[in-house]
């Protein structure tokens, strides 16, 4: 089972009997992790603990009417071929303009994501073959990046109820421009590639972070609050879905005071769920590598869903194998700020690196400490909130129809809503029971017309989506509650008399 595909089920299993190898970060688990700076314990066989290190790369498409570099629309899901510039599709003459929508966006993501912005940054040719890379190369920044040496703050749950939190950070070492790749479609009966070039050329932020991350929750906490922020910042919708997010993870271990061991890359992965298992996966296929005598080879991997493991791609490619060199066809990118804005040039032609910061939002961190300071709930359950999506808008709207207090909704929303939900597997604006719903049960409960079990049975049928109001299922199931003293006495009496013996 450790050897084999056999699903991270099978791998948990054989962790817990087997001495001296990792279980995932989970509960106290990763209370430790942390306690320890990231080290995995040793078993009863006293091996030496070993040592994970995740870093990622996270490319997140521009939120762009048009393409990075052309004039090309982006939409997802056209028809085959249908969004393709003579540019796009590389042909002889073509010339690249920069689009100063992207120049924006990635600049507001590198504020946001407290990085330097530098004001000359410059593009460079990436070379590598591939039938949907028309040119041959991809345009990037590999020398000057648009950002550099930033920070992204993210919140762990690390007991096993989930009450108890911790804040880490993750370096940024960049973000960078870059075009996107086509898509090549398989098609195994005909034995064929179909290339579909609408993607060539859509605008991608390259968010590359720093190796401080030690399991796959980690990883997905840290790419869940950067996709918050992104979709915060308008910068991206990253959509993971939509092939709008996509991350690498490179992976290593090795044993504490020894310098890092060789790293896997996992690619593409396309997903918070399948990010957190590939992580997992591939940590404890290193230490069973390693402690039955093998070696870890500096490949590319992918991560098989269905098998829940990861698989070689290719060997890792080297800078050298890139042949990176500077692109002829654009001139270095120069941004300002106001203290070096020429007095003389038109404000519509630069980009303003202040003007950007000033009009920043909120970001999720301090829409959290909001949500905490507002309501009195607790920031654990703020962050329950925003990772969401929709819940914290379905909250407030509660709030605003109801005479409970805030602390008790929120367990009503978390504990019961958010449980029905995840059970169907339905996002917060497809539930059976909208926010007003919601609030007409809860008032009846604060109002004291029916019990907490009532009300429970309640939203219960509320949830089967009859189209019945929460005071017409009270009526019809009888639910309400008795207060009258004297109907109260009648019952007790006949249950007494009927009840003689007893």
């Amino acid at each position: 089972a450790a050897r084999g595909c056999g699903g991270v089920g099978v791998w948990r299993r054989a962790w817990q009997r087997r001495p001296g190898l990792a279980v995932p970060c989970r509960g106290q688990q990763a209370a430790a992790c942390n306690a320890r700076g990231g080290a995995v314990p040793a078993g009863k066989s006293g091996l030496a603990p070993w040592v994970p290190v995740v870093g990622l790369e996270i490319h997140a498409q521009i939120s762009s009417n048009s393409k990075l570099f052309s004039g090309s629309q982006v939409q997802f899901a056209a028809p085959p071929n249908s969004l393709v510039s003579f540019f796009d599709a590389s042909l002889p003459g073509t010339l690249p303009v920069l689009n100063r929508r992207c120049v924006e966006a990635a600049v507001m993501t590198g504020l946001a994501l407290n990085c330097s912005i530098n004001k000359k940054s410059l593009f460079d040719r990436k070379h590598y073959f591939y039938a949907d890379l028309p040119a041959g190369y991809q345009i990037t920044q590999q020398r000057v990046p648009i950002a550099v040496n930033g920070s992204l703050s993210y919140s762990l749950r690390i007991d096993d109820k989930m009450r108890q939190m911790v804040t880490k950070t993750v370096r940024i070492k960049q973000i960078q421009l870059e075009q996107d790749s086509g898509k090549s479609l398989h098609d195994d009966k005909r034995s064929q590639t179909l290339v579909d070039l609408n993607r060539a050329g859509v605008g991608l932020m390259e968010v590359v972070m720093e190796p401080d991350m030690c399991c796959g929750e980690e990883a997905t906490a840290a790419v869940r609050e950067l996709q918050l922020i992104l979709q915060t910042l308008g910068s991206s919708q990253a959509v993971m879905a939509e092939g709008q997010l996509r991350v690498d993870a490179n992976v290593s271990v090795h044993h504490p005071g020894e310098p890092y061991g060789v790293r896997t890359e996992v690619k593409n992965i396309n997903s918070l769920r399948f990010l957190a298992k590939a992580v997992d996966y591939e940590i404890q296929r290193q230490i069973e590598e390693l402690e039955s005598g093998g070696t870890i080879l500096n490949e590319t991997r992918a991560f098989d869903s269905r098998l829940g493991c990861t698989i070689p791609m290719r060997d890792k490619e080297g800078k050298q194998d890139y042949r990176f060199m500077p692109e002829p066809n654009l001139p270095p990118l120069i941004l300002y700020d106001a203290k070096s804005l020429p007095s003389n040039v038109n404000h519509q032609q630069v980009v303003n690196i202040d003007w950007i910061h000033q009009r920043l939002p909120d970001l999720p961190s301090v829409k959290r400490a909001k949500l905490v300071e507002q309501y009195g709930i607790l920031p654990e359950h703020s962050l329950t909130l925003l990772n969401e999506d929709g819940l914290t808008e379905f909250f407030e709207n509660v709030i605003k129809q109801t005479q409970m207090k805030p602390k008790k909704v929120i367990g009503w929303i978390i504990k019961d809503l958010l449980s029905y939900l995840k059970q169907h597997s339905i996002a917060v604006k497809e539930s059976p029971v909208s926010s007003f719903l919601l609030a007409d049960l809860l008032n009846l409960l604060e109002n004291r017309e029916i019990s907490p079990t009532a009300a429970k049975q309640v939203l219960a049928e509320l949830w089967k989506g009859e189209g019945k109001t929460p005071l017409e299922i009270v009526k019809e199931k009888k639910l309400e509650l008795v207060n009258d003293q004297k109907e109260l006495e009648e019952i007790c009496q006949t249950v007494i008399d009927g009840h003689e013996n007893e």
